[in-house]
């Protein structure tokens, strides 16, 4: 384990040595991991990154499998949901991103989750947990420096799901907070910071059935110096802004108050620098043992204009795997 300031400074050395390596940092930053990459690969560790190696014509996917999920009661969201209304219309908040645990009991190890899921990032540390990931963090690639946050879910099944989505009042005002606010990270060390590409969607599929994602992109250059940076660039940008809120310091603070435990590496980020280029990912769609007992967490946005229902079932929504 390596504290922040190490890891910064291990990241920026190795960066300048061009030394491949791969990243965990959880959301408190407290608990980070770092290996080289150039030698044997990391013990009891497999990471996967933008897709490369697709599990999808693997033999032996499971079809029917147990997965069983025990979200936390209405009630007790509300509670939690309330508090943050409370913070957002006192003006400590315009966006503040409320997660929890739910228990899960399914017939697959973490390994076979790790396995079988098709996700664009995933990591598996051995059986501690497990990420499938369909968020990218940063990009970094010929000095160019590339964010994608995610904001807004909607089931497929819904009429006109994307149409409705993309229309709706909330989660336009949501992913304008988070775009804006990703825009501002990016230009504390970049240079020509843009939003590339604004509210594009996604399909995840899942064992529940279909799932519709938006996000956008903002790009910006990086100093010819980057190299021996690369530790100072990726913890000026965290915490993840789309999953934290805004603004981010004080939304840090209503979360540790409100959801009342840490979240550990849930919502951290993961990434691998090649020598060359960097490729990195949100951990979210997270699942922890504990005490040999699973974990799901999720969770969304709360606006002023959120619907406490609504969110509820968004967070219930995100429990799944993408093994279909």
């Amino acid at each position: 384990m390596y504290t922040r300031d190490q890891a910064l400074e291990t990241m920026n050395k190795w960066g300048l040595q061009q030394i491949p390596f791969l990243f965990v940092i959880d959301f408190e930053m407290q608990k980070i991991r770092l290996f080289r990459t150039d030698n044997k690969a990391p013990e009891g560790i497999r990471y996967m990154f933008s897709g490369s190696d697709s599990e999808k014509s693997l033999p032996n996917k499971p079809n029917n499998y147990l997965f069983q999920k025990s979200p936390i009661s209405f009630p007790l969201y509300k509670a939690a949901y309330d508090d943050v209304r409370t913070q957002i219309l006192a003006g400590n908040s315009f966006l503040v991103n409320l997660t929890f645990p739910t228990s899960i009991v399914t017939s697959l190890s973490l390994s076979d989750i790790y396995e079988f899921s098709n996700a664009k990032y995933k990591l598996l540390i051995d059986n501690e947990f497990v990420v499938f990931s369909p968020e990218s963090f940063v990009t970094i690639k010929d000095g160019c420096i590339s964010s994608y946050p995610m904001k807004g879910t909607v089931r497929a099944s819904v009429p006109s799901a994307e149409e409705s989505i993309l229309k709706d009042l909330k989660e336009t005002a949501e992913h304008h907070t988070i775009v804006d606010l990703i825009r501002n990270d990016l230009s504390m060390v970049a240079n020509n910071v843009l939003v590339k590409r604004f509210r594009y969607v996604d399909r995840i599929l899942t064992n529940e059935g279909d799932i519709l994602q938006v996000s956008s992109e903002i790009a910006g250059q990086l100093p010819e110096n980057y190299y021996q940076r690369l530790g100072d660039i990726i913890f000026t940008l965290l915490p993840a802004g789309s999953v934290t809120g805004a603004p981010k310091t004080k939304t840090v603070d209503i979360i540790r108050q409100v959801e009342g435990q840490p979240r550990g590496y849930y919502t951290g980020v993961f990434g691998h620098f090649d020598g060359i280029n960097l490729d990195s990912a949100v951990m979210i769609r997270f699942i922890e043992n504990r005490n040999g007992k699973l974990y799901f967490r999720s969770g969304g946005g709360i606006t002023c204009n959120s619907n406490a229902e609504s969110e509820y079932q968004e967070l219930i929504d995100k429990v799944y795997v993408p093994i279909v």
